[in-house]
């Protein structure tokens, strides 16, 4: 007898494969030590005394920073938190240094408030503005303005130079080409002007100064203000500007300056009696 086949059972379902399980990240040392680099510098870099320090610190700790990042399966928190405060440490430090030097300079040299602004026959500090001398220069840094200059004559003193406008010649482009056959004619629409001013030592130095930094510019009818440099012309009688000039001493010379041919005399001169005094504006006529 014989009997149907019968089939097999079927073969039971594998079992699923267990999920793979994550290793967790290590901590990064780099990173940490880029951290507490950064916290230190920027706390450093904020105090005028140490502030050396955190210069050295914020970019150790923004290169440890970086390279923390590049560390596999470490946290990267800190290194990119290390990154952040280094940038904005340098930032803050830059400014810390700023105002520690603008602080210095106004302790080594004083600041430029007392330049004074006088006729040739008084001597009048800017806190005279209100001086009832009807036949005197407008006086002070206060008074004097850009629409009000001082007159010709007066004098702009600070705590180390007198200096005197005494002249300014227009129209004087014949005579700045004819002294040097190096002295090229002024551009289209410009001509030379001759400035002719007295420059006095009154500092105590005992090994005199240079009158280098007095500076003698023009300055526009709309308000540009040209300079020695931008004309390289040899004035007739030129001033001498780095000789070495000792208390009561004086030099007197002219600058030649190329302006607008149109509106030359309706320009003023900016004077400034040293590098850290006021400037002040003196009439060209």
């Amino acid at each position: 007898m014989t009997y149907p086949a019968q089939n097999p059972p079927p073969a039971p379902a594998p079992a699923p494969a267990p999920a793979p399980v994550q290793p967790s990240a290590q901590r990064n040392t780099i990173g940490l030590i880029a951290l507490i680099c950064a916290v230190a510098g920027f706390i450093l870099a904020c105090i005028p005394g140490v502030l050396i320090v955190g210069w050295i610190l914020l970019p150790i700790s923004f290169i440890l920073g970086l390279v923390s990042l590049f560390q596999k399966g470490r946290t990267r928190w800190q290194g990119i938190t290390a990154i952040i405060l280094s940038i904005v440490g340098t930032v803050v430090a830059a400014l810390v240094f700023l105002f520690v030097v603008s602080n210095a300079v106004d302790d080594a040299f004083g600041t430029s408030s007392d330049t004074v602004v006088s006729s040739a026959t008084d001597s009048t500090t800017t806190d005279d503005a209100d001086s009832s001398d009807s036949d005197q220069a407008p006086t002070g840094t206060d008074t004097v303005t850009r629409e009000n200059p001082a007159a010709l004559g007066s004098e702009i003193s600070s705590d180390e130079w007198k200096v005197v406008i005494n002249s300014v010649t227009f129209d004087a482009t014949s005579e700045v080409v004819a002294e040097n056959p190096f002295n090229d004619p002024p551009a289209d629409g410009y001509e030379y002007i001759l400035i002719n001013y007295t420059v006095t030592y009154v500092g105590d130095d005992p090994d005199g100064d240079m009158p280098a930094f007095v500076t003698v510019n023009y300055v526009t009818a709309d308000g540009v203000t040209i300079d020695g440099t931008d004309t390289l012309a040899v004035a007739p009688d030129e001033i001498d500007t780095l000789t070495t000039l000792y208390n009561g001493g004086s030099v007197t010379g002219n600058e030649a300056i190329a302006v607008p041919s149109a509106s030359a005399e309706d320009g003023v001169l900016a004077v400034q009696p040293g590098l850290l005094a006021d400037t002040v504006f003196v009439a060209v006529k």
